[in-house]
């Protein structure tokens, strides 16, 4: 199936969620003139995700659309499963949601256009850039840490974008294989580090205002993920002072294209 967009959604313990974002979905491609694969990454969940994800596929093959399920085993955490999922794609475009769809599907358009316009390589929603946009506001200690999180990550990294941790992202697939294939971080403080490693390989990037509203229900420690992430930026610069991200982008892209075909023949 010629496939325009790719959708990856990494799930933990989401079976109560998932039916409801996959149905606002399909209903968003319904609206659109070309073919999509869904990819679920279920991460070790111990519900039933993967088979509440599993019961929807005829539903969208009949559409005219993909869905496929992957399962880790064990949990790995969002960052691989962002990775998996890319790396396993088919489309030329591949964005990334969160299950809860806190950033609704009908603003994809915001991150597929200017990829498929190649005014971008990368794009990433942002609650930052206009904070009109929130509908649902997250708790005032939440948004506090999140604008700390920034600051410590501009200072660490250099990068100067206002929010690297809204779980909305577009890729161009091909050179953003690249990119995945030296990524290390596995869990949440991964967002920063796919979009450093982005940059210094010379891709383009474009930060755009989005709409968001938080969710209840988040699978996030507050205090211990923010501290693990925190130590996941200075691995970043750590990792670039080692030379980790310095391997050759083409090499390392052929060799995800070789090893997801190899998995799928």
């Amino acid at each position: 199936m010629d496939c325009f967009l790719s959708i990856v959604i990494p799930a933990y313990n989401e079976q109560k969620r998932i039916g409801g974002s996959l149905d606002d979905i399909l209903t968003f491609l319904e609206t659109q003139t070309y073919r999509a694969e869904i990819i679920v990454v279920d991460d070790g969940s111990s519900d039933r995700t993967a088979a509440s994800v599993a019961k929807r596929i005829p539903q969208f093959h009949k559409a005219g659309h993909e869905l496929r399920v992957l399962t880790n085993d064990p949990n790995r955490g969002k960052g691989y499963s962002v990775k998996r999922g890319l790396t396993e794609a088919r489309g030329e475009i591949v964005l990334f949601t969160d299950a809860d769809l806190s950033s609704p599907i009908t603003e994809a358009p915001k991150l597929i256009d200017p990829i498929s316009g190649d005014s971008a390589d990368v794009t990433f929603g942002s609650r930052a850039l206009n904070r009109e946009l929130i509908g649902v506001r997250q708790p005032i200690f939440r948004d506090f840490g999140g604008r700390v999180f920034n600051f410590f990550m501009k200072t660490i990294t250099g990068l100067r974008y206002k929010d690297t941790q809204c779980g909305f992202k577009a890729f161009r697939r091909e050179p953003s294989l690249a990119v995945f294939k030296l990524q290390s971080i596995e869990r949440f403080g991964f967002d920063p580090e796919v979009l450093y490693i982005a940059h210094k390989r010379g891709l383009r990037l474009l930060e755009v205002p989005v709409v968001w509203n938080d969710s209840e229900g988040s699978t996030v420690n507050y205090l211990s993920d923010s501290i693990k992430m925190f130590v996941d930026l200075l691995r970043v610069r750590l990792n670039d002072i080692a030379g980790r991200y310095d391997d050759n982008g083409a090499d390392a892209a052929m060799e995800v294209r070789n090893s997801t075909t190899s998995a799928g023949s």
